[in-house]
């Protein structure tokens, strides 16, 4: 439906690649992708660490990084596009069509900028708060049709020898019981035959956390059945290790490696809190997030000279509005009010008890005082579920309307809106420092991101063949 025209990113990037020939390409190359993120949800989060922290200079380590670009991201079939195409545009710099990884529309596999380093000898690394199986890291080291084919996406993952993995979703690469296979296979156990450190369930992250890298080591890591839970559910218990816990290890691990590394690191839970128009989930996943950023630039500062950092998103979610109405104001106060995630732990709470349910939410999202239109609109959610009224997907994206309702309480408090339950065609800003940073900024498609790090990696990237 879209075409995109190569010459065009052929031109705009002669200038750089004339300069990559005489500059040194970076040793250590570290892209963070917060999936889901735009510009609403950085600036949101920033606001909201500088009201939280009293201290109005505070920035995010995103925000702080001297080199700034804003990307297009639209598919190859669309203007609005999913994970797993803006995932292959960023990974391999080709647009295709919405729900497949790693593959043109046409079928035909491409290469990605993980594989391109791996080919120079380099330690790479995937690191995600998703199923290790969900379309953006996916996009890095599978070639399928389809970004639901996730059990064999994990086999992909079986045979790529990527150093360092660490993430969720375990469930399809095991057998047994909590295992989404129908083949018996147990890739966990092919991966210990194949020389890796294994962290697979809860119960491994006290080993996960004791473990000292050597110099040679694998790790897979997967410690929950789906995703890593919402940061702000991680931290009532801090049983499982943040996205920055993932990240540090990854890095202390693939420095090991004498030529260097490629680390992608994807914030993947911000998209599922704007999916879910849930403000507190989505700053907390940003701040982890930008957490992780922080664990990237305590590297840099220590190799300043052999290393780049670049951080984007891979599309908008939610179309979040900071402000609404007529309404001159933001009270982000509210957001601190939260105790916990809306889509993970709200979903299905109200049962038909009215009485029980607000008590439940007074308690936590403090929510006790509601006003006559907030009482209004979450009553309403309450009438369609009881009435089971058929209008219920459309008007609420397919989520639970009483948890629905109470986001959009908490979201208005804030002083942000939501415009959509899905994804928006908004551009996104990249921001980068380190080795041939330069060449990221300015205006560019998400593909010429990555047509971008691979002349600066000098690495080639795309269609196979």
């Amino acid at each position: 439906m879209f075409s995109f025209n190569r010459s065009v990113i052929a031109a705009s990037l002669t200038l750089a690649s004339l300069s990559a020939a005489a500059a040194q390409p970076p040793k250590h190359i570290i892209y963070l992708i917060g999936d889901g993120m735009a510009t609403s949800h950085r600036q949101v989060a920033e606001y909201y660490l500088q009201q939280k922290t009293g201290d109005q200079t505070q920035r995010l380590a995103m925000n702080s990084l001297p080199v700034a670009g804003i990307n297009t991201t639209h598919s190859a079939d669309s203007l609005i596009t999913d994970s797993a195409a803006s995932a292959t545009a960023l990974a391999a710099g080709v647009k295709t069509n919405n729900g497949m990884v790693g593959m043109l529309p046409d079928g035909s596999k491409v290469t990605t900028l993980l594989e391109g380093a791996k080919a120079q000898g380099k330690a790479t690394g995937l690191v995600t708060s998703t199923r290790l199986t969900h379309a953006t890291p996916a996009a890095f080291v599978a070639k399928n049709i389809g970004r639901g084919n996730e059990n064999a996406i994990a086999d992909a993952y079986a045979r790529a020898n990527v150093t360092y993995v660490a993430g969720g979703g375990y469930r399809h690469f095991i057998s047994g019981d909590q295992s989404k296979r129908q083949d018996g296979r147990n890739l966990v156990t092919d991966m210990q035959a194949a020389d890796y450190h294994t962290f697979i369930g809860g119960d491994s992250v006290n080993n996960f956390r004791s473990y000292q890298p050597q110099a040679g080591d694998k790790v897979f890591a997967a410690f929950t059945p789906s995703h890593l839970p919402y940061e702000l559910d991680r931290q009532q218990s801090n049983t499982l290790p943040s996205l920055a816990e993932l990240t540090e290890k990854g890095i202390e691990l693939l420095a090991k490696d004498q030529d260097g590394f490629f680390l992608m690191i994807e914030g993947g839970r911000i998209d599922h809190a704007a999916h879910a128009n849930d403000i507190a989930s989505t700053v907390y996943d940003t701040l982890a997030f930008d957490a992780a950023v922080q664990k990237a630039l305590d590297f840099y500062h220590k190799n300043p000279n052999d290393t780049l950092i670049v951080v984007t998103g891979d599309h908008e979610t939610g179309g979040m509005g900071m402000g609404f109405g007529k309404h001159y104001f933001m009270s982000l106060e509210q957001i601190q009010t939260s105790q916990e995630s809306i889509e993970d732990k709200l979903q299905g709470v109200y049962s038909g008890n009215r009485g029980a349910f607000y008590q439940h939410i007074a308690g936590q999202f403090n929510l006790g005082n509601l006003a006559s239109d907030e009482k209004l609109l979450i009553e309403r959610a309450m009438d369609a579920v009881d009435n089971q009224d058929k209008q219920v997907g459309t008007d609420y994206g397919g989520y639970d309307p009483v948890a629905i309702a109470v986001a959009h309480v908490t979201s208005k408090r804030a002083g942000v809106y939501w415009t959509s339950y899905a994804h928006t065609a908004t551009q996104l800003p990249l921001s980068a420092i380190g080795v041939q940073a330069d060449k990221l900024g300015g205006f560019k498609d998400n593909t010429e991101v990555a047509l971008t790090l691979a002349d600066i990696m000098n690495v080639k990237i795309g269609k196979q063949g």
